[in-house]
């Protein structure tokens, strides 16, 4: 029959504080421990003031913004994003980003499954 169909729950995900930026915090709501094959889905959380330094990921994501206006970097322009805001960035481009808001920024973000290695850009 394949693989089984998966139902989390909200309140059964767990979020982690990130190394790589204070203020930011991930969830993995669907991703290879619930049997998802190909792709997983997380949840990030940007705290007002937080940013994230410029990096580039071995795989390609896209992301939907959920709630806050915050700013995207990418390669050499910068974006305010909102919610309802789609984003697609391909493997090994330069990205960050940046809350000046007042509330929290929270976006969604499907990667391929397997290993995504972070490299900071000085």
């Amino acid at each position: 029959m394949g693989t089984p169909a998966v139902i989390r729950r909200g309140a059964d995900i767990e979020y982690e504080d990130l190394e790589a930026a204070e203020g930011l915090c991930k969830g993995v709501l669907i991703g290879e421990d619930e049997g998802a094959p190909n792709f997983a889905i997380r949840r990030f959380e940007l705290n007002p003031g937080s940013q994230v330094p410029k990096h580039t990921n071995e795989v390609e994501h896209g992301q939907y913004v959920l709630s806050g206006s915050y700013v995207v970097g990418i390669d050499d322009e910068e974006f305010e994003v909102s919610p309802g805001d789609s984003l697609f960035i391909p493997a090994g481009t330069v990205h960050w980003y940046r809350n000046e808001d007042d509330s929290t920024g929270s976006f969604i973000c499907v990667v391929p499954t397997g290993d995504d290695e972070i490299h900071l850009v000085e």
